[in-house]
């Protein structure tokens, strides 16, 4: 399965990453019961949730009070009130961890922002109680719905535009710990001028997701949660959570390319294999033209990242070039894959009672296959072994896969 936090329309925020969250499935009494508990230390909060048509989208809206106004509070009295927290039949330790990881992204920011070390940083917009309600309730719901045993994918996030009023003067939208939480994920200004992605919606976003894709990957939606937000934008204010399954298993390859013009042939034949040979996942070679019109070749190697540096090092060695381009963290979609063996009665075809086996790959997405190929040194031995021509061996298995198929489809 895979999951899609999808923050595109109206930005991001806690309350609203939850009442997705609860719009999916996760236990509101659960949640409750451990929001109360872990915001004890901080005066508490009064929450309750609702199901709010919003510009004609209905949506879980999650209202989050405080009992009483909280002040400032430094990063390091944060985390030692929840490292203090009495224990809670539903408050495991992997929610306490990855709820302080959320914290500590935004006391990093706020650090490197304000120019201080991480025990001097204080939460002034981050108020402490409604923040660490919205921060476990989401972490508690992640774990809840199982969330960590699935790959987590997010969306751009609407940002807004503007400016807004802070304890520090008007700053620009998104306010800048929200921009360096959000460094290298996509984001997008607008569509408004107000703010739409909060520090706290940012934090746990980063902190919960695994990949960031710039549109919904293939896949079959199984079931979708709408969370809402308190602000009338005068357009649906939701941010939605999508669960399905993928029709293409996404890979992380890096894809390394270098030109040449001064290799000779059996230099660029040693250079394949060898790149093989180390663990490239696949090499081409390609014919081009270089500058001052020079003939010369492309080599573009697909790589796993662990790979990566001991191919730049052998293309270095070997061919001498002066420059490297490599692509890191290309998302590769990989269809489901399978060996499929096929068992040949000669004596249709041969004067022979032998039988023989060959070997073909699937390619299928979901349960329709959409490539099928004959392995080829299958293939060549039936044609050695019978004095057959490739191409008629080639006809034997094919048609000997279509019968097989036909039977397994039946069973």
């Amino acid at each position: 399965m895979v999951v899609i936090i999808d923050p595109q329309n109206a930005g991001i925020s806690g309350n609203m990453l939850l009442g997705s969250f609860i719009d999916l499935g996760a236990d509101y009494k659960e949640i409750s019961h451990v929001i109360d508990h872990v915001t004890l230390p901080f005066g508490g909060v009064n929450s309750k949730i609702e199901k709010i048509n919003s510009y004609g989208i209905e949506a879980v809206y999650v209202n989050i009070k405080e009992k009483k106004n909280s002040a400032s509070i430094s990063y390091n009295e944060l985390i030692n009130k929840i490292n203090n927290l009495n224990k809670h039949d539903l408050l495991k330790e992997e929610v306490i961890e990855k709820s302080k990881n959320v914290f500590k992204r935004i006391a990093i920011s706020e650090s490197k922002i304000h120019g201080k070390s991480l025990d001097k940083v204080h939460f002034h917009e981050v108020g402490a109680a409604d923040a660490v309600a919205d921060v476990f309730g989401c972490v508690y719901s992640y774990y809840q719905l199982k969330f960590n045993n699935e790959k987590v994918i997010g969306l751009p996030i609407a940002l807004g535009g503007g400016t807004i009023n802070s304890l520090h003067g008007r700053i620009p939208v998104p306010a800048p710990a929200t921009l360096d939480i959000l460094k290298n994920v996509e984001c997008f200004g607008g569509p408004i001028q107000d703010e739409l992605a909060t520090p706290t919606g940012s934090a746990i976003f980063v902190e919960l997701c695994d990949e960031f894709h710039q549109f919904q990957p293939n896949m079959k939606v199984k079931s979708i949660g709408y969370g809402c937000g308190s602000k009338n934008l005068g357009f649906p204010n939701i941010l939605r959570i999508l669960k399905g399954s993928p029709n293409l298993n996404l890979e992380k390859v890096d894809v390394i390319e270098t030109n040449v013009d001064h290799l000779d042939g059996e230099v660029l034949g040693y250079l394949f294999e060898k790149l093989i040979s180390i663990g490239a996942s696949d090499v081409t070679i390609t014919p081009t033209i270089m500058k001052k019109n020079r003939p010369g070749h492309i080599i573009k190697v697909i790589s796993r990242s662990e790979k990566t540096d001991d191919i730049i090092l052998t293309i270095y060695e070997e061919t001498g070039t002066l420059g490297i381009r490599v692509n890191k963290q290309t998302h590769k979609g990989i269809i489901k894959r399978e060996i499929i063996t096929v068992d040949i009665d000669l004596r249709k075809y041969l004067n022979t009672t032998d039988k023989c086996k060959i070997r073909f790959k699937i390619g299928a997405m979901g349960d329709k296959i959409i490539s099928q190929r004959r392995e080829y040194e299958d293939i060549k031995k039936l044609a050695q072994d019978y004095e057959l021509t490739l191409k008629r061996a080639g006809e034997i298995a094919e048609n000997e896969f279509r019968e097989f198929m036909k039977v397994k489809k039946l069973s």
